[in-house]
């Protein structure tokens, strides 16, 4: 019976790997230390394995589950995209002139 329930659970957790990974239970306040030392962020919309609409703060092998609609979350989260997209933007820019100065140096 041991064999088949845990068959039973790695066939569960392969089809459905983010069962676990959901947050069950969000905070409301998020200190300022922690909102500056976040790498990245999901959002977790609630339906499917998932019930809860959160956002989770993930930073050093850490990840926090808070409140989508908590004003400093929002602003933090607006901050880092802004910083992705300009990051982006910038590396675009700077191949382009490596790219022109290389067909200047042909000719």
């Amino acid at each position: 019976i041991s064999v088949l329930f845990l068959t039973l659970l790695l066939l569960f957790l392969a089809l459905f790997p983010g069962a676990f990974n959901c947050c069950m239970k969000i905070s409301d306040e998020i200190s300022k230390g922690i909102l500056r030392r976040v790498e990245r962020f999901e959002i977790q919309k609630a339906g499917g394995l998932c019930h809860l609409e959160a956002v989770i703060l993930h930073m050093k092998g850490r990840k926090f589950c808070v409140n989508p609609w908590n004003r400093k979350v929002k602003k933090m989260m607006k901050k880092m995209k802004h910083k992705i997209h300009r990051s982006k933007f910038n590396v675009r820019k700077q191949r382009r002139t490596r790219i022109t100065k290389q067909k200047e140096q042909k000719q």
